[in-house]
């Protein structure tokens, strides 16, 4: 590959205020140069567009972030295109954390294989990615989902809660989809086969939780914080298991989830874990070779929504913080 080849990237502009603009990022043909010595370099195919990366522009998500002026972090399916690892060699289809930009140079023990056989690249980022494997994590080895459990779901048909619900109904539960607007609602209810969808601005939440869970939830896997995360507590069952994933409320930085008083949890006799998904990544290969399959069996719904060219990346970012998105969102950059 020659090096006078420009690499498309976008950056941070400004750190935003609130929810993200499209003018809080920037697009630009950076010379790509040589490769430095021992590294993989990649070329995107796929790129991951998930909330959590709200906290990462804002410099605070877990003790990292991203400063003004750098590429904007994100993980990848990527093609290697220049190599001198034979465990690597060009060609190979890899998991990277490249960020929004065409090419990235990475060290061989930052790649990760994409599953041998599958079809569609872009689920190694979905339902058979880091959302499947929070799915997983939070559903079968947090939760334990069982058979007659009442199992509540906001974010209902991004990336993790659609794996969620149906590991959820494989497991013999009953769901429950909060979500907002009708094509989510149908999305929810005709492809993911929730059996209950409540809208969380048309409707009373409160309200529509005891008509459809009138003896209560068993399971709440909290993807968005607060009001949602109070509503849907103080409806659980005795017994009641809640997992606490995300907060989407609070990433834009104009919102503070509190959370139940502890006196809550105390009288539900509650169990509530917390989910980092870092923790499982010496189970994704477990998780792989068991989802995968049924994936390829068609026995999965991989709820994408996939855009079109890495310089609509900052727009459809800015779409999904505002809650306008209607699945996974997926950039597809090369092909």
């Amino acid at each position: 590959m020659s090096n006078e080849i420009d690499n498309l990237a976008i950056t941070l502009a400004k750190r935003p205020q609130g929810l993200p603009r499209i003018t809080d990022f920037a697009a630009e043909a950076r010379p790509l140069g040589p490769r430095s010595a021992g590294a993989i370099r990649c070329e995107t195919l796929y790129l991951s567009l998930d909330p959590y990366m709200r906290s990462v522009i804002a410099g605070n998500h877990m003790g990292h972030g991203v400063d003004p002026g750098d590429v904007i972090a994100g993980e990848a399916v990527a093609r290697v295109c220049e190599s001198d690892d034979p465990e690597w060699p060009v060609g190979s289809l890899v998991r990277c954390h490249s960020g929004w930009q065409q090419y990235s140079d990475n060290p061989p023990e930052a790649l990760a294989s994409v599953p041998a056989g599958l079809s569609r690249p872009s689920l190694a980022l979905s339902i058979l990615g880091m959302p499947g494997l929070t799915a997983w994590a939070g559903m079968v080895d947090l939760a334990k989902v069982r058979e007659g459990d009442v199992v509540v779901i906001p974010a209902a048909v991004g990336g993790v809660g659609a794996m969620a619900a149906q590991l959820a109904k494989r497991a013999g539960a009953t769901t429950i989809a909060i979500t907002s607007g009708e094509e989510k609602r149908r999305i929810a209810l005709e492809s993911l086969g929730y059996d209950h969808c409540i809208d969380r601005i048309e409707e009373d939440l409160e309200q529509a939780l005891k008509q459809v869970a009138p003896d209560g939830v068993s399971v709440y896997f909290d993807l968005v914080g607060d009001p949602t995360l109070t509503i849907v507590a103080q409806q659980l069952s005795i017994g009641g298991r809640v997992v606490l994933c995300g907060l989407i409320k609070d990433y834009n930085g104009d919102h503070k989830t509190t959370g139940p008083h502890p006196g809550l949890w105390i009288t539900k006799r509650a169990t509530v874990n917390g989910l980092v998904v870092y923790d499982y990544e010496p189970q994704r290969s477990t998780f792989e070779q068991e989802f995968v399959p049924l994936a390829e069996a068609g026995e999965l719904v991989a709820n994408e929504q996939m855009i079109e060219g890495l310089a609509a990346a900052p727009e459809a970012f800015c779409e999904l913080m505002t809650g306008n998105n209607h699945g996974k969102v997926v950039v597809r950059v090369g092909e």
